[in-house]
């Protein structure tokens, strides 16, 4: 297991150990004693999966407000992502910025977003999977989402017309939600 830092203080690529053999591949994608070895002692309590069906679907940018804010560990199992990860953190040096990275079947990489970022994910191809870990159960009371194309914060995601949910539609710029991370003292 390798943990690779970015340009987001907080934020890593994880890339776990691949064993191949003519049957196939195998892989541990999560295990504490592995995680702790490299830093990071999460302790997470529920699994999601999503499924879209098309390419150039984006789903985000997704997170929940405290106290129900959630670490996430996730990865593609079918098909590719262009994985997204913004700063919410109100007073952090970083506020605001972006990162993204590809995420697919075939290179097994995971990424892992602490507690006060966004995050989203446009599918570069048909038929893609996503699953991912968090610390705690979703609370429909908490979740947020930002606007996926807001100019202030000028993600590139490379299409004109992607598929998005009437809910990533309609949501707000980041200067008018009411996320509630402050940086050093929630998050």
């Amino acid at each position: 297991m390798q943990k690779q830092a970015t340009t987001l203080e907080g934020v890593y690529i994880i890339t776990p150990q691949v064993f191949g053999d003519n049957r196939g591949w195998f892989c541990e994608t999560y295990t504490v004693e592995k995680f702790h070895q490299i830093g990071i002692d999460t302790v997470f309590v529920q699994d999601n999966q999503s499924y879209s069906k098309g390419k150039n679907t984006i789903r985000g940018l997704h997170f929940q407000n405290q106290p129900a804010a959630q670490v996430k560990l996730l990865r593609c199992t079918r098909g590719k992502i262009l994985d997204v990860v913004v700063d919410i953190r109100k007073g952090s040096p970083q506020y605001g910025k972006w990162l993204s990275v590809e995420l697919s079947a075939e290179n097994k990489k995971m990424i892992y977003i602490p507690k006060g970022f966004a995050h989203g994910f446009l599918t570069l191809s048909e038929d893609v999977e996503v699953q991912y870990k968090v610390d705690h159960l979703y609370s429909p009371e908490h979740d947020r989402s930002i606007l996926f194309n807001d100019p202030d914060i000028g993600i590139d995601w490379g299409i004109e017309n992607p598929i998005l949910s009437e809910k990533d539609l309609k949501a707000p710029l980041l200067k008018e939600s009411d996320v509630n991370y402050v940086f050093g003292e929630n998050c």
